[in-house]
């Protein structure tokens, strides 16, 4: 896996491309997404393709997935993640404890991002199915 940043047009601005050239774009002076933004976004889109495999696998219908994440840094530089929550919406007919378990699973087994910050950040999570 390779990705590239390059100064973008203001100032604290970053692109960040991949290999196949898409781009997202951080910003150090609040004009898009920051660098500890993005990590956040990361874990949450990294286990809501989880959650999306596993429900499907399950057999589950659902319309879509929510993650709703809340986060505590610390004091002092490093400003590291110290608490991480993941609040998972996941829209349509499907039972509390399928969605649960999909959750479970993402966060346990499947998620490198979220697994990943586990090893820095006490990370927490509850699930709601909303019908």
């Amino acid at each position: 896996m390779k990705v590239t940043v390059s100064s973008g047009s203001g100032e604290l601005e970053f692109i960040g491309e991949n290999s196949i050239g898409n781009t997202l774009t951080f910003s150090g002076a609040q004009k898009s997404v920051s660098p500890m933004e993005g990590v956040l976004m990361a874990a949450g889109s990294c286990s809501a393709i989880d959650v999306e495999l596993i429900l499907t696998k399950m057999k589950q219908e659902f319309s879509k997935v929510e993650v709703m994440i809340e986060a505590e840094r610390a004091d002092s530089v490093p400003k590291v993640f110290t608490k991480i929550h993941m609040h998972y919406k996941v829209y349509g007919n499907i039972k509390q404890e399928k969605a649960e378990k999909a959750v479970r699973m993402s966060m346990e087994s499947y998620c490198s991002v979220s697994i990943m910050l586990s090893k820095a950040a006490n990370i927490s999570y509850s699930t709601e199915v909303i019908s």
